[in-house]
């Protein structure tokens, strides 16, 4: 008797832990509000950058500004000489100098806080704006850019001077360009 109320047991434990379980609910359902806020949100803070830099190139009308693909626009101070053609390329090291302004014209920072800067085309960390502007110049080169925030300090700024969602005037000047031996080869 006690085999088959054991037995039974083992049974019936079987069958109940064999049975479909439910799949529990989420305690809290996200509608993705917060994101879709978010992201109209970044849009009119682009479009009212946009405006103001615009406002800007407009009364500036000593300078022909450029639109990059890139979300930017510029001037140039000073152009290379015809004879210099070439534009830095990954791995070129690139000397320069730049400083940075709010676009109403405020200065940040002067050049000389900055110092000379050295980059590594597309081997470390620098704004993007300074990233894809470098990328425009020839050596001897110096260019005025208006950098929208977002591909400036953004929204953290530089945790110094620059505060958040600050749109950036800086002027670069290349000082040099250290061809990577790659570039070197198929430049050849």
């Amino acid at each position: 008797m006690l085999k088959r109320i054991v037995f039974l047991g083992i049974i019936i434990a079987t069958l109940v832990s064999c049975a479909q379980k439910e799949a529990r609910k989420p305690v809290n359902i996200r509608s993705g509000t917060f994101l879709k806020e978010s992201v109209e949100r970044n849009k009119a803070l682009v479009a009212k950058e946009e405006a103001m830099i615009q406002k800007y190139i407009q009364r500036d009308s000593a300078n022909t500004y450029l639109a990059s693909k890139n979300g930017f626009w510029y001037f140039y101070n000073t152009k290379a000489p015809d004879e210099e053609t070439y534009l830095p390329q990954k791995g070129d090291t690139l000397t320069y100098e730049f400083d940075a302004a709010k676009i109403a014209g405020n200065t940040i920072y002067k050049k000389e806080e900055f110092g000379i800067q050295e980059y590594v085309v597309d081997k470390q960390q620098v704004i993007p704006g300074l990233r894809f502007g470098l990328q425009l110049m020839k050596k001897g080169e110096t260019v005025t850019f208006l950098f929208p925030s977002h591909i400036a300090y953004g929204y953290h700024g530089d945790n110094k001077k620059i505060g958040t969602n600050i749109p950036i005037k800086s002027t670069i000047t290349l000082l040099d360009i250290k061809k990577d031996n790659k570039n070197l080869e198929t430049e050849n």
